[in-house]
């Protein structure tokens, strides 16, 4: 746009000075105010439709009667209700008192042919008196007593016990010397571990059950394997219990015995 025209060309003008005025933009701008003034006048004039038709039905309402239905009423007559009396309170019936079954009776003296016969109190004749001395009797015949158990006052004595007999159960079971911890070392040191895994077993944990006698001085006998895993195991058992020392021999009513003694023995094998 040319410099002498900037001062009097519209804002618009500028703006799309050099640009497409066809693409619809610049049309829009320059009817933006007419627009505007039709949309004011377009919703004036609806405004004032709407009051003028509101005004014209309120008049339209006056000038019609409305009709009301007046419905009769009667009115009735209430009864008043009946006071009924009051509920007198509940009688409470007192019983009458129990006659004394006890009566005492004061004593009366009186003559003796004015006593009754049921009232007379007999004496008591010489033959009915009490006596403190033994009465002896004509009968002669010897009394047969039940007789007397005296075995309860003497000494029984106690079955004597088969010294050979050989005791299953006990009071108190034969045990290595040293106990539990001396018999670990005992088999340690003894008991050849590595025989199993050298003759071919499996890897894992054997518990390997030898029965023999504790005789009571606390020899060992009759060594016997309880259990089958083979591997050269029973036989290892047996051979360490039967080169150990003697055990402490089992009690039974506080006295040596000779009894049974089942000892495990484990292997472990190791891969």
């Amino acid at each position: 746009m040319e410099k002498n025209k900037i001062l009097t060309a519209d804002v618009l003008d500028i703006i799309f000075d050099g640009r497409n005025k066809l693409y619809g933009a610049y049309e829009l701008r320059t009817s933006y105010n007419k627009r505007i003034k039709k949309a004011l006048l377009l919703t004036g004039g609806l405004f004032l439709l709407i009051c003028i038709t509101s005004v014209f039905a309120g008049m339209g309402k006056k000038g019609t009667a409305e009709t009301i239905d007046v419905i009769d009423t009667k009115l009735v007559d209430v009864q008043k209700q009946e006071v009924l009396p009051p509920i007198p309170p509940p009688v409470k019936v007192i019983p009458p008192p129990e006659p004394n079954q006890v009566r005492f009776t004061p004593p009366v003296i009186v003559k003796d042919d004015k006593v009754k016969e049921d009232e007379k109190i007999q004496e008591i004749t010489d033959d009915k008196i009490t006596s403190t001395k033994t009465v002896e009797s004509d009968i002669k015949d010897a009394v047969v007593q039940a007789p007397v158990d005296v075995q309860g006052s003497q000494i029984i004595e106690a079955p004597k016990a088969n010294p050979n007999e050989i005791f299953t159960t006990v009071e108190k079971e034969a045990e290595f010397p040293g106990g539990n911890a001396a018999w670990a070392r005992y088999v340690q040191k003894n008991l050849d571990g590595f025989n199993p895994a050298d003759n071919g077993a499996a890897p894992g944990k054997y518990s390997v059950i030898v029965r023999f006698v504790v005789s009571k001085d606390g020899s060992i006998s009759d060594v016997q394997a309880e259990t089958n895993f083979g591997y050269g195991m029973e036989e290892q058992a047996i051979k360490c219990i039967k080169k150990g020392p003697n055990w402490k021999p089992a009690l039974q009513n506080g006295n040596n015995v000779n009894a049974y003694r089942r000892q495990p023995v484990t292997f472990i094998v190791e891969e």
